[in-house]
């Protein structure tokens, strides 16, 4: 391996590190409860409130992008702070394009209504009951939003890499 072909790979790698750590943070210590109850919400499953507020469609989009902003901004913290620890050599355009696919995809992702892409995902592929399986300690919707999640930021620190 060559050493333009080494400092690619160690970019991915710490690359991928950074963003992960952001996404975790973003999803499960930045997103507000608000928006992980109400993000799924439409007008025909809506969602009602703590102080008896149902939430139908419009609050439900508005919770997701709540949501992908704060999280697209943890990211954005975690891979900024430790690209400069690290010293990595990251270009703007790159980290937006790599913030970009992992912010919107995670959107189309999370807005988990009924029917909606994961779930269609799920059905076509034969996934569709692993998708409803919220049972002995697992939910199926939760691990395979996760498993997209993970392959978009792989390819969000493969962007960061070239």
């Amino acid at each position: 391996m060559n050493t333009a072909q080494s400092t690619r790979t160690a970019r991915f790698a710490a690359a991928y590190a950074l963003m992960r750590v952001g996404a975790d943070v973003g999803d499960h210590l930045v997103q507000s409860d608000f928006c992980a109850r109400t993000k799924g919400a439409t007008d025909a499953a809506p969602v009602t409130g703590d102080d008896g507020t149902v939430h139908g469609t419009a609050a439900g989009r508005r919770a997701c992008a709540v949501h992908c902003l704060t999280y697209s901004a943890t990211q954005a913290a975690a891979l900024l702070l430790g690209a400069r620890s690290l010293g990595l050599q990251l270009r703007p355009g790159q980290v937006a394009a790599a913030l970009a696919i992992s912010g919107l995809t995670h959107y189309a992702i999370d807005r988990r209504v009924p029917g909606g892409l994961l779930q269609r995902f799920a059905d076509a592929t034969g996934k569709g009951n692993f998708f409803r399986l919220a049972d002995h300690g697992m939910n199926g919707a939760y691990c395979m939003d996760g498993a997209v999640h993970h392959a978009f930021e792989t390819v969000s620190a493969a962007v960061l890499a070239r």
